[in-house]
């Protein structure tokens, strides 16, 4: 039987590049998004099934897998929607982090939650959580986005040790930097006089020589795959070289030595 996963957010970026590696490894694909009319490549490939998901409106996530779960036997779930907000908590307002909350923490436990009772009655399947470095570890003017972030890091480890003993796995793939459009597709942000030295110096880690360092999404998507495939009790891949680097000095300093070290890189 052709295996089937399920994906959130594959318009772009990280989210079509999982869409297109799983259909390439002969899987079916099914593809969600908030506008799939707009979407052209997906649409010429073999298995894969475009469908419209806003994973903030919670009747269209019930209604959509409902129907995706009368009519295939999902294997694995690719939990992938969502977007950046950046900025100095005072420069943002209430309605943007509300958006963000919705969309990176509650948008993907309301999908979750809707294949759970499917995959434990099934005894099988594989939710793989997409957060980021800075759902390890936080940095300047990613307070909010860091906090949802770590939210699905700790939602998914609770989850983990819930669904063991039904055999359904619950993994977390965390990357850092990628090669996308991701900044002026996927971030939203705010300005604020008092924080302009601060912000400067966190927008070098986006300038165009750094972004040209950042892992491709193809290669993330290979770690997506390979964690939906392997077989193996790990919660936690950390994807690409910046991520690695910063998650073992986090792991070799402790966290209080690297929050001091962070700190210090920031107020010099």
């Amino acid at each position: 039987m052709q295996n089937t996963v399920f994906i959130t957010g594959a318009s772009s970026g990280l989210g079509k590049a999982t869409a297109k590696f799983f259909q390439l490894k002969g899987w079916t694909v099914i593809a969600t998004m908030r506008n799939p009319e707009r979407e052209k490549e997906l649409r010429e490939l073999d298995n894969v099934v475009l469908l419209p998901l806003d994973v903030t409106n919670p009747e269209q996530v019930e209604q959509t897998i409902s129907k995706v779960l009368r009519e295939h036997r999902v294997d694995v779930v690719v939990n992938n929607a969502g977007y950046g907000l950046v900025g100095p908590l005072e420069a943002l307002t209430d309605g943007q982090v509300s958006r963000q909350v919705e969309t990176n923490l509650l948008g993907l436990i309301r999908v979750t939650k809707a294949f759970v009772p499917s995959f434990r009655e099934r005894r099988s399947g594989t939710f793989i959580n997409i957060t980021s470095t800075f759902g390890l570890l936080s940095y300047p003017t990613c307070s909010v986005y860091s906090a949802t972030k770590f939210g699905v890091d700790g939602f998914s480890e609770g989850l983990a040790y819930e669904l063991a003993s039904f055999n359904v796995a619950v993994k977390v793939v965390a990357p850092g930097g990628m090669q996308t459009d991701f900044v002026n597709r996927s971030m939203d942000g705010g300005q604020h006089e008092a924080y302009q030295q601060l912000v400067a110096k966190v927008g070098e880690g986006y300038s165009e020589e750094q972004v040209a360092n950042y892992t491709r999404p193809e290669v993330v998507a290979q770690i997506i795959y390979d964690a939906a495939t392997d077989g193996q009790n790990q919660l936690r891949y950390v994807a690409g070289s910046d991520a690695d680097a910063l998650y073992k000095e986090r792991l070799q300093l402790g966290p209080e030595g690297q929050f001091a070290r962070i700190r210090q890189q920031f107020l010099s």
